[in-house]
């Protein structure tokens, strides 16, 4: 895509902005100094990032097929600096806008012990005594 394609897909996006767009928050000044660009911006496939339309001729999503590398979707050319709806998690809002550290810790679920065993060698496949005590409804038969 040419850099007049480009030019014009930014003037369209840019008749409608507002200071805060609806995935944006407001980061505490230590959070906003090197992020990055505000405004939408083109990653080296050609899609722009940050103008919220989804759908974009240039994305490897609209070009997929059995031979597409899942990779070539990854990476931070896919995320924008400032207009992110991960953003929008309260984890996020508190770290950002408030300077909250998340809590750390396991990743707990209520019923599932979703951690790896901790030691692959003696693994046999079946759950381990800790495992089977921590279970609201005891062990499975």
């Amino acid at each position: 895509m040419g850099d007049q394609q480009h030019g014009d897909k930014f003037k369209r996006l840019s008749k409608d902005r507002s200071e805060l767009d609806p995935y944006e928050i407001d980061f505490l000044p230590e959070f906003e100094e090197g992020r990055g660009p505000r405004e939408p911006f083109v990653n080296e496939f050609g899609v722009v990032i940050g103008d919220h339309i989804y759908e974009s001729p240039e994305s490897p999503l609209e070009q997929w097929d059995e031979n597409t590398d899942p990779s070539v979707m990854s990476g931070d050319q896919w995320v924008h600096p400032f207009k992110d709806i991960g953003f929008r998690t309260e984890e996020n809002r508190d770290l950002f806008e408030k300077g909250i550290l998340p809590q750390a810790g396991r990743f707990m679920h209520p019923d599932k012990d979703v951690a790896y065993e901790d030691n692959f060698e003696t693994y046999d496949g079946e759950p381990s005594a800790a495992d089977t005590e921590a279970r609201p409804d005891g062990p499975k038969a």
